[in-house]
Formats: structure tokens, C-alpha cells, sequence
């Protein structure tokens, strides 16, 4: 299916050829993982999964794809959703977007008031080791057209919630022990 919005001019490295994540590893297993940086139910299933997700990359069994959502914009005074999305972005092209989607989550505001400013934004990827590069890709708004399309295609695929976990194209609930077993389901049985 074509994307009804067209591509971002720029998308952040390690996107997958349809330009709407960021993929980590190489494994035979495909996860899909839609997030919003605003999401505290993300953030659950972050530190949740997290873990178990980190091991299965580690261990060449699944590639995974991160789609950074903007679909908490409005529940925030400042577009949170967009901005951090967009320097997540900007951590992938500096090869930190995993160190910076922790961080992101261990820092996450509340959500209906401003959020984290592009200052704060910049300092947490100072913090993992990013550079000046990062710093100016979030400071002149580089990758701030990428979440909008990265919603879109979300959109397009039917998720409607954050966080969303689909394992080889298939919706399972964003819980460790339903993601293994998936996993596991999907390595012994290739479709």
C-alpha cells in the first residue's frame, strides 16, 4: 500500500525502506513496536519488554522496528509528542536512538503540560554521548516532519493505540511472556 502522505524530505538513519521507524537488528523475527514518548503506557511496556526485546536483537533473533508516534500531540501544550519524536530521530542518525529511547522514557513528563524543552531534549542526548551534530539536528527541527508521516503510516496499518506490538504482522498484546511466545511461534513456524 502507498503511503497517502508523501515521504519526509529527510528520515533519520536506520529507517526501513518505507521511511517510518527506526529498525534495530537483523534478526529472522519482525517486531513492530509503535510508541508515543508521551505515553506512560509505552513507558510500561518499555521497562516491561525492554529487556526481553534487547535480548532477542542481541541474539539475532528478531529485527525491530521502532515507530515513534505523534499521537499524544494534544495532550501536551508544545507538540511533546512531534519534538521528541523528532530527536529520537536525530539519535538515530548519531547511532544512539536505543541509549536515547531509554533516556527519553526515564524522563518522561507528564503529560498536559509542556513537556521537555528542545534544551532538555539536546541535554538528555548529550547525556548518552551525542554530539554537537545531534544538538543542531534538534535545534533546527531536521527530523520534525518525520512523526507526522510516521502516524500516518501507523494510521494506514490500523493502529489506533500506543503502544501497539505487532509480531510478523500479527497485533499481540505489548506483554514479555505474549511477545516471546509470538516470537518463538514465528521462528519454529516461518510463514
Amino acid at each position: 500500500m502507498q503511503p497517502q502522505m508523501p515521504l519526509p524530505a529527510r528520515v533519520p538513519a536506520h529507517a526501513p525502506q518505507e521511511g517510518d521507524g527506526i529498525v534495530v537488528g537483523n534478526g529472522p523475527a519482525i517486531i513492530d513496536a509503535y510508541i508515543d514518548f508521551q505515553c506512560p503506557y509505552c513507558r510500561m511496556f518499555e521497562e516491561a519488554s525492554g529487556p526481553l526485546l534487547d535480548a532477542m536483537v542481541t541474539e539475532g533473533q528478531v529485527t525491530l522496528v521502532y515507530h515513534p508516534m505523534a499521537f499524544l500531540d494534544a495532550m501536551s501544550t508544545s507538540r511533546y509528542s512531534t519534538r521528541a519524536s523528532a530527536a529520537s530521530g536525530c539519535a538515530s542518525d548519531g547511532g544512539a536512538f536505543m541509549e536515547y529511547l531509554y533516556t527519553l522514557f526515564a524522563n518522561q513528563p507528564p503529560e498536559g503540560g509542556p513537556g521537555l524543552s528542545d534544551e532538555e531534549l539536546i541535554a538528555l542526548g548529550l547525556r548518552v554521548g551525542l554530539n554537537d551534530a545531534f544538538a543542531a539536528c534538534v535545534r533546527d527541527g531536521v527530523h520534525l516532519d518525520w512523526p507526522p508521516y510516521v502516524t500516518a503510516r501507523a494510521a494506514e496499518r490500523g493502529v489506533s493505540a500506543t503502544p501497539t506490538v505487532l509480531v510478523e504482522g500479527v497485533a499481540v498484546r505489548p506483554h514479555p511472556g505474549l511477545i516471546r511466545t509470538a516470537v518463538a511461534a514465528a521462528l519454529h513456524h516461518p510463514a
